[in-house]
């Protein structure tokens, strides 16, 4: 029997222009095609994968949709800022000169950014990764 949980996990993106989206994501986060039909595509992040699914009329909410929990966010978050990522700085966060915001126990550290189509996206880096 099949158990759900032993599935791989997939997360959904919408974009208005696939060969953007996927140009972005594999050059800028660095994640590698996984296949391609004619609705969209697949990308790998780890262990899970990561739909693209083209919607025309497509308009991004404002909370994230998708993140990645990193050893170490200020190393990351250099690095995208370095590709040309602009990270969201959200009015009385109190976020660091790269963004990134502690948690009041300072045990968790997030930043925040968009792709392309204006999904919002997360870094995090939590104690217990």
């Amino acid at each position: 029997m099949a158990l759900v949980s032993d599935g791989t996990v997939t997360a959904f993106l919408y974009t208005t222009d696939v060969d953007r989206c996927l140009a972005w994501y594999q050059g800028v986060i660095g994640l590698p095609a996984h296949g391609r039909d004619d609705y969209g595509a697949f990308l790998s992040s780890g262990s899970a994968l990561v739909r693209v699914t083209v919607l025309p009329d497509f308009k991004a909410g404002e909370h994230p949709v998708l993140g990645w929990d990193v050893p170490d966010i200020r190393a990351a978050a250099q690095e995208l800022r370095e590709k040309g990522v602009t990270f969201t700085v959200y009015d009385d966060m109190g976020q660091d000169e790269l963004g990134i915001w502690n948690s009041p126990d300072g045990e968790t550290r997030l930043a925040w950014f968009t792709d392309p189509d204006g999904n919002v996206l997360s870094l995090s880096e939590t104690p217990n990764r």
